[in-house]
């Protein structure tokens, strides 16, 4: 059987499978993301190991001995600082962290050959202002850095006992510290940024085997020792990989708190400050990432100001349908990334007038969200991303009407795909890899078993609706 954990922001995840792909058990357990002045976010690696302990022998319990491999995935774009004896220096920066604020500055101020390989925007969060702001605020704790790690590669180093743990391209990625096209660390962008390579492991693999299970590692999670562990994955490669999708063209949108447009592309056109993100995954792939802070948030907001319950929200918004009236819902409630790169952006309702009913402000709610799915997969499409039919997955898109909206908005044919595969099952398949199992990609059981598409329908008016939406925003903005 091969074991799969994915470490996530706020809980691990572990699923067993057995040689035919197919789930055995699974196990989750959460620990907390801590905030000790406003904008930071910050998890003690500790609390990781101890709830991965918990979830694997939940997980694996009466299988322990028949685990032969060990794949990772895990959050993207967080700092683990370790010193001399490879243990963490302070609490993880996680990727919700918004304290490097002055170091994005000094980051946007590079020339932009300088940047144009880094083929990302410089947003907060990322792990390389997160060095950055380190060393201007704790510069003891820079001092004593030896190595610096993603989250889930820390877990892994934890695992094996290999003080040279490497990263894998997913990860590196995603650092602002890494040319995405040339596939190495940006050693123009670490020069400009006086930052010693060497703190920067070698990349290696993400099927590769990277280390074997501890004899004290395998004791506290009931596993074998010597048992391979693959480098891994970042958590959207990783769901991509799960899903079985690995060639130019597989385009998944996951809807959850917030919402990601991934698209495997042939290549990337490295640009300065792009609204969208270009990342590795798996065996060389280049995937494109739409990211959009508002997804399943907008909607509790929402909820909570119009004193609605949840089962209001769906009947105003589909069973009892009014239309919108006019009204025009712009979901910026957090700000926005893609495609705005706009962290002033707000939320509001506009065009509203008299006779404007609660029902009608509901149902722009949903349309506001849908748009701004549909914005972004336009602003895809414009730097050459596209996709005959996009796999629908993520908790926030659950229900078939809100799934017809987004398909009719977005006119392009939606495939449920909630039960497909995810990030978990990708690394599991990285662990049958690493143990020699599935010799290549293409030797991989992924499930088939896709359901109907969902064909767009016409929407009334939107022709009319988006232009309005983007004029919306504009005139805001600008006001």
């Amino acid at each position: 059987m091969y074991l799969g954990i994915d470490l996530g922001t706020g809980s691990v995840k572990a699923l067993l499978i057995d040689g035919d792909g197919k789930a055995v058990a699974e196990a989750a357990r959460a620990y907390p993301v801590s905030s000790p002045m406003p904008g930071y976010a910050e998890t003690s690696p500790a609390d990781w190991w101890a709830q991965t302990v918990a979830a694997v022998r939940a997980c694996c319990d009466g299988h322990g001995g028949d685990v032969r491999g060990i794949g990772l995935s895990g959050q993207a774009h967080g700092l683990v600082a370790v010193g001399a004896d490879a243990k963490p220096l302070r609490p993880a920066i996680l990727w919700a962290d918004q304290r490097a604020t002055a170091e994005m500055e000094a980051v946007l101020a590079l020339p932009e050959a300088v940047r144009r390989p880094l083929a990302n925007p410089v947003v907060s969060g990322m792990a390389g202002l997160s060095l950055l702001w380190l060393r201007r605020n704790e510069p003891a704790t820079y001092a004593a850095i030896r190595r610096i790690l993603a989250p889930k590669d820390w877990l892994r180093l934890v695992m094996t006992g290999e003080v040279a743990t490497e990263p894998e391209p997913s990860d590196a990625s995603m650092t602002l510290l890494y040319d995405v096209g040339a596939g190495r660390w940006a050693t123009d962008v670490l020069s400009s940024l006086s930052i010693d390579p060497a703190i920067l492991a070698p990349i290696v693999e993400s099927h590769s085997i990277a280390g074997r299970l501890s004899a004290a590692a395998a004791a506290e999670l009931g596993l074998a020792a010597g048992t391979p562990v693959a480098a891994g994955l970042s958590d959207t490669a990783s769901c991509l990989f799960g899903m079985g999708q690995t060639k130019p063209g597989s385009t998944i949108l996951q809807v959850g708190s917030g919402i990601q447009i991934m698209s495997v592309v042939e290549s990337i056109e490295p640009r300065v400050q792009p609204f969208y993100n270009s990342y590795r995954g798996i065996g060389g792939n280049l995937y494109s990432m739409a990211a959009l802070q508002n997804g399943g948030t907008v909607f509790e907001w929402a909820r909570t100001v119009l004193g609605a319950s949840w089962a209001e929200m769906y009947r105003s918004g589909f069973e009892e349908n009014e239309g919108n009236g006019g009204v025009i819902f712009l979901p910026y409630v957090t700000g926005e990334r893609a495609p705005l790169l706009d962290p002033n952006a707000s939320a509001a309702w506009a065009n509203m007038r008299l006779g404007c009913t609660r029902g009608q402000l509901i149902r722009s709610v949903f349309e506001g969200v849908a748009l701004a799915v549909r914005d972004s997969w336009d602003a895809l499409r414009g730097v050459g991303v596209s996709a005959d039919r996009i796999l629908l997955t993520g908790g926030g898109s659950t229900d078939p009407r809100w799934q017809q909206m987004l398909a009719d908005i977005l006119e392009v044919p939606l495939v449920p795909a909630h039960d497909l595969g995810n990030a978990t099952i990708g690394a599991a398949y990285l662990g049958g890899m690493a143990a020699g199992h599935w010799r290549c990609i293409e030797a991989i059981p992924f499930p088939d078993d896709l359901g109907r598409p969902i064909e767009p329908r016409p929407f009334q008016g939107l022709d009319a609706l988006l232009p309005r939406f983007r004029a919306t925003y504009r005139g805001l903005k600008h006001a």
